[in-house]
């Protein structure tokens, strides 16, 4: 799933490490999260989006998301 979340930590000045300990993670959960190799549970999203200040859909791309996952499904 695509997320803002690299973005997001990287204009707040923050390393991968200072995140996961703002969120009760791993740094390694991060860095999957920000390769799009992992989705985030609805509180870690919800956590990470009160670090930034902004809501879980605008963090997570949902409506991006959703709009990819119904266009893949057509094609099916």
């Amino acid at each position: 799933m695509k997320t803002k979340v690299k973005e997001m930590r990287m204009a707040a000045n923050l390393t991968q490490q200072q995140l996961a300990e703002r969120v009760h993670v791993s740094s390694r959960t991060i860095i999957s999260i920000e390769k799009e190799q992992y989705s985030p549970s609805l509180m870690l999203a919800y956590r990470m989006a009160e670090v930034f200040g902004m809501s879980v859909e605008e963090l997570c791309c949902l409506k991006e998301n959703r709009e990819w996952e119904d266009e893949r499904r057509e094609k099916i």
